[in-house]
């Protein structure tokens, strides 16, 4: 296994919902046009980069927050189930207030009564980046286009953080990204919520 592979994390675009504050989970809610900007503008940022692979959620917002990247760089999309959004049974629709109100102790852990489990959303979005990274280029980027909550697990799980501790990460505001890097056998959290490009370390802490 290479130790410069690099993961991208990219949230999808603005959404309706999004401005709502309502939980989307896997509604298949498309972008507004702000949020087709938003991917427009960092798809053609990102494509600076120069991806080796693109894998995205084929729910619409991902889907289509990543057809800019791909239209960009001409790279082909890869679309996996296992990268959408947690599912989020009866409380999909509704505002973070109505959750509060219906839910208040429930909404307060994010536990959803009916709905995914963080642990299961976890192993999805986990085996769904393996398969992803097994297809990308020793040395490569691999671009993940994916959803809020289920990114930050993602993220926390390369990283070793426990699912319960997921928040220790700051969420990720709409058609921004995270990028991890190998070192050593591990992965690093290079970047977080980022909306421009990274800037080179010019000395590592260890050098």
């Amino acid at each position: 296994m290479s130790d410069t592979r690099r993961v991208l994390f990219w949230r999808h675009g603005r959404t309706a919902w999004n401005v709502e504050n309502r939980f989307q989970g896997q509604t298949d809610i498309e972008l507004d046009r702000t949020g087709h900007a938003q991917a427009d503008r960092a798809g053609r940022l990102l494509a600076t980069m120069e991806p080796d692979a693109i894998v995205a959620s084929d729910l619409r917002r991902a889907a289509d927050t990543a057809g800019y990247l791909g239209r960009a760089t001409g790279l082909r999309i890869e679309f996996d189930k296992g990268l959408r959004e947690r599912f989020g049974g009866s409380w999909e629709g509704l505002t973070g207030v109505e959750l509060a109100e219906r839910w208040p102790v429930e909404h307060a852990r994010m536990d959803i009564p009916d709905g995914e489990s963080i642990s299961e959303v976890g192993d999805r979005m986990q085996a769904a980046v393996d398969r992803a990274l097994a297809r990308t280029p020793d040395g490569g980027l691999l671009v993940v286009v994916s959803h809020g909550a289920a990114l930050r697990v993602a993220i926390s799980r390369m990283l070793g953080i426990p699912d319960e501790q997921r928040e220790i990460l700051g969420p990720l505001s709409n058609c921004c990204w995270s990028v991890l890097r190998q070192h050593r056998g591990m992965w690093r959290l290079m970047e977080h919520n980022a909306a421009s490009l990274p800037e080179p370390v010019v000395l590592s802490d260890d050098a």
